[in-house]
Formats: C-alpha cells, structure tokens, sequence
C-alpha cells in the first residue's frame, strides 16, 4: 500500500503526523514516535513571552547594580553565555535532527510583531525542515475589532515568511467570521499550509477557593468534526498544503479528514493516552482499511468527500445542518 502524501513541500511516508505537546520536549519520545511510523513531527511550541521575558530578565539583572558598583557587572557573564529558553530550544532542534531522520517541523507561538520573530530564523539555521507558526490570542478588548485582529495575524505571518526560505504553515483559529476569507488572506500573505484548527482551552474555576483554575480535557473523535467540515469547503478553492489536528485517535477518524482533502492528521491527545507505540497500531489499521476497500494510495483518496464540485456549499451546509436536527429522536 502506497501511503505517501506531501506536507508543506515535504515527501512523507504516511500522513500521521504527532503534533506539537509535552511529550516532543523529549528527544527519547521523539525517537519512540519515529521508530512507530510518523513520517514528521512537530516539535512543542517556544512562546513569545518566553523570550521576551527572559530578554527583560537578562536586562534587570546586568544593569540593577550599575548605579552602586561598576565592578559589580563584572560578576554576571556575557549575554552570549546566558542558556535562554530560546536557545535551549535550538538545541533542541539539532538534537532532534541527529536522532530521527524524518522532518522535524518547530512550532513559534506568538501573538505580536516584534524582535521574537526573529527566532524563526534561528529555527531554520539550527535545522528545522519546516516551521508551523501558532498564533493564539483572545481578544478581551471590546475596542479591538476583527479587521485590526486580523492585520495582526497576516503582518506576522508576513514576517516570518521575509526571514526563512522553508516552508511556514498557520495554525488557525476557528472562530474568524469568515474561516475560507481569512484562510486565503494567510496563503496570500505567504503561508505554505494551513492547520485546521488551533485549540482554545477553557479554563475552569474552583468554587471552594474560588480562584480559576487551568484544566485540559483531553479531545476525542468528535473533534474532528470541525477540521473535516472546513478542509472539505476549502480543499481544491485554496491552493495549499492541509493539516488536520484535534481528535484523531483512530484510522477511522485520520481516513475521514483525508477523505476531506488533508495531506496530513495530527495526533496528540491519542498519543498522551496511549504512549508513542499506539501510532503504529493507528498506521497498522489505516493500511489495512486501504486494502480492505481496494484503494491503491492514499491519494487516491484524499479529497474523494470535498465540497468543490457542489455549486452551492453554503446551501448544502444549511441543507445538512436541518438533516442533522431532524435525525436526533427521543
């Protein structure tokens, strides 16, 4: 069975994909994932504020004592010397290199223009096959309006794409006004693929202490219902490279978002569940459904249940929505 696909440019040998989480911060596990299959792997995210928080840090504490003791400078070293997040972060990334021999995509994470981006770079230049740009921000000022947002999220994409010659995929939100609008502006503004979609945790409050409290709920199959709907509107009007993330645990759920037209599906929650082996048996049952149902590729698949040659998809979503609501009975 032909299980190939191309992400981002990049030939791979199967379109599991683990994606970005705790578990890639280990070389170890990253080495695990690889010997189950996945063709790439999206390494955990550096954050904006970890480098600029650490940029701050660095500045207080070689300057705080200049105005008492000048010798006292002397005792902090260079900038250069410092080991910052950041840079532990590239290490990673040669480290990650030297171990695997499949692509190995960084994951950037901010939500403004600035000095940070110029990390991107320094991803690329410390080996990195591809870098997936994760921009998660709520907006909690009623002044800030949706055209300034989304200004915001095509300058950055902008200038991440004038600093790196590999290839750059957006991690989107699913809550713009208009998801295939603002899909094109990214592939205009230079992005080589997109993710469907950015996961936006809740937090939860604890009522006996009366203090919020972070909670991740792990996803489940039926989170992939959101990619499969909007990579199917998409796919074939957007000329770009599609992944799909958030609520693949089995075959059956990686085979419906190819089906959709995505190159690739992300894993993670599975991953965290079942440890990095499960992969293999999730390839194992794809390759074996392929065969069963006498499909020679998954190309020959992908993209087989879009929405591109409906003349009215808006029509046909409005038609399955009222579909759905009269199939529940009680």
């Amino acid at each position: 069975m032909d299980l190939t696909t191309t992400y981002l440019g990049l030939k791979l040998k199967n379109p599991l994909v683990p994606s970005a989480m705790p578990m890639m911060e280990s070389v170890d596990n990253i080495k695990k994932l690889a010997e189950a299959g996945a063709s790439a792997v999206v390494l955990h995210s550096l954050f904006e504020e970890q480098i600029s928080n650490e940029a701050m840090m660095l500045h207080y504490h070689t300057t705080q004592s200049a105005d008492t003791s000048a010798e006292a400078l002397s005792y902090f070293p260079e900038p250069s010397t410092f080991k910052l997040d950041g840079e532990q972060y590239l290490e990673h990334i040669r480290k990650v290199k030297k171990t695997i021999d499949i692509p190995v995509i960084a994951s950037l994470n901010g939500t403004s223009t600035g000095g940070w981006l110029k990390y991107a770079k320094y991803m690329q230049d410390a080996g990195a096959d591809a870098i997936e740009l994760n921009m998660y921000y709520i907006p909690t000022d009623p002044a800030v309006t949706s055209d300034i947002l989304e200004a915001v999220y095509i300058d950055i994409i902008k200038a991440v794409k004038a600093q790196v010659t590999i290839p750059v995929a957006v991690k989107m939100s699913p809550f713009f006004t208009s998801i295939p609008n603002m899909a094109k502006r990214m592939v205009d503004a230079g992005a080589d693929g997109l993710v469907l979609f950015n996961r936006f945790y809740q937090p939860d409050i604890d009522i006996d202490k009366r203090e919020i409290r972070a909670k991740i709920n792990l996803s489940n199959s039926a989170g992939t219902r959101m990619a499969q709907r909007w990579i199917a509107i998409l796919h074939g009007r957007l000329h770009t490279s599609f992944a799909a993330t958030g609520g693949v645990h089995t075959a059956a759920d990686a085979i419906k978002l190819i089906m959709t037209g995505a190159d690739v599906t992300m894993m993670a929650s599975a991953l965290l569940l079942h440890g990095p082996a499960y992969l293999k048996a999730v390839l194992d049952d794809m390759n074996k459904w392929l065969i069963d149902n006498e499909y020679e590729s998954v190309e020959q698949m992908k993209g087989s249940m879009n929405q591109f040659a409906i003349a009215e998809p808006a029509a046909y979503e409005r038609a399955l929505y009222l579909k759905e609501l009269k199939s529940y009975h009680y």
